[in-house]
C-alpha cells in the first residue's frame, strides 16, 4: 500500500531559532520530540548520517541531514515498512517558519494491517505532540492536541507491563 502521510505546522517564529531546537533532535535535551508523553529518539551516533536508532518499535537509519533544513530516515523496521521519514524546516517569512514531517512509503504483508489499525494514528498525535512542544517553545497560548479514543486505547492495550 503507497502511504504519503504529512504534517505541517506554521510556528511564528524566524527559522533560525526553529533550527536551533532541531538540532536537539535524539539529545539527552531533546526540545523537538515530546519525550515527556512518548518514548524518544535514540540514534546510536547523534543527527550524523549513518546513525541507527529508532524509537518504540519503529527502526531507521539517518540517510541524510542538513541542521538547517532537514533530517531523513529510511526505514528498517517494521519489516515492511519500505520508504522514509523526515523532518524539515522552510522559511515562510522573516518570523514564520514552517515545520513539516513526512512518511513516504510502501507498506507489504502485515505491515499494511500494522500501518492502518495501529501504527498510523500513533504516529499521527505522536507527531502532533511534537510540533506542539516546538510550538510552545515560543508561545504564550500553549498547544495541547487531544488524543482520539482510539490513540488512549492503543496506548492502554500497548503499553509495557512494569
Amino acid at each position: 500500500m503507497k502511504v504519503i502521510n504529512l504534517h505541517t505546522r506554521t510556528i511564528h517564529q524566524q527559522k533560525v531559532k526553529v533550527a536551533e531546537l532541531f538540532r536537539t533532535l535524539s539529545s539527552k535535551n531533546d526540545r523537538m520530540l515530546a519525550t515527556d508523553k512518548w518514548s524518544p529518539m535514540l540514534l546510536d551516533n547523534g543527527l550524523n548520517e549513518g546513525s541507527k536508532g529508532g524509537h518504540g518499535p519503529i527502526k531507521y537509519t539517518v540517510q541524510d541531514y542538513n541542521p538547517d533544513n532537514y533530517i531523513q530516515f529510511q526505514f528498517t523496521e517494521p519489516k515492511g515498512f519500505n520508504g522514509f521519514h523526515q523532518f524539515e524546516i522552510t522559511e515562510l517569512g522573516t518570523d514564520v517558519t514552517e515545520i513539516k514531517h513526512s512518511i513516504v512509503m510502501n507498506t507489504t504483508g502485515l505491515a499494511t494491517l500494522k500501518w492502518t489499525l495501529v501504527i498510523r494514528w500513533l504516529h499521527d498525535a505522536y507527531i502532533e505532540d511534537a510540533f506542539d512542544k516546538v510550538e510552545n517553545h515560543f508561545a504564550n497560548d500553549k498547544k495541547n492536541s487531544k488524543w482520539t479514543m482510539w490513540v488512549k486505547f492503543l496506548r492502554r492495550i500497548l503499553k509495557p507491563k512494569k
